[in-house]
């Protein structure tokens, strides 16, 4: 078990795009693939509180624990990535702390500055977190190896375009 059901809202992907009113045929192409593709990731990612939950974190929590996870990070830039006042984010961070996940540092070129960095138990975490949040959801994992394999290279082509 991943974390992440096959619930009922997932059979709207097993529909063809024209039977939910889009235009089928060469015009709204991109339209169409960004539309199919944002629809199976917000589905797939319905279910994020509950896997926070299963790992007793808040679903900020575990986004924070998720960014920490490139380095260590400016409180002021985690209020800004999470659209929040940096009051929220101390006491977000408080809590992180006192379950020994975070920790605050000063930074080395602005000691005003505080950075969090993720301790050994918050990488563990962290860890445990993105595992879960990897494995692809059943719709995915049943398909053929030959229709992941374009799925895959076509993502990757997409990606390397930006």
């Amino acid at each position: 078990m991943n974390g992440f059901s096959d619930g009922p809202s997932e059979q709207v992907l097993r529909q063809p795009v024209a039977s939910r009113g889009q235009p089928e045929g060469g015009s709204g192409l991109p339209e169409q693939a960004w539309a199919l593709l944002y629809e199976m990731l917000h589905t797939h990612m319905r279910n994020f509180p509950a896997l926070a939950a299963e790992l007793d974190l808040s679903p900020v929590q575990a986004h924070v624990l998720k960014q920490l996870g490139e380095g260590p990070l400016a409180m002021s830039t985690l209020a800004h990535y999470l659209s929040c006042d940096a009051s929220n984010v101390t006491g977000l961070v408080d809590r992180l702390e006192a379950r020994g996940l975070v920790e605050r540092k000063s930074s080395e070129q602005d000691r005003r500055v505080k950075m969090l960095v993720l301790t050994e138990a918050g990488a563990e975490l962290r860890g445990r977190l993105m595992e879960r949040l990897s494995a692809p959801p059943p719709l995915i994992a049943a398909m053929p190896d030959e229709d992941l394999a374009a799925l895959r290279d076509i993502m990757r082509r997409a990606l390397k375009t930006q």
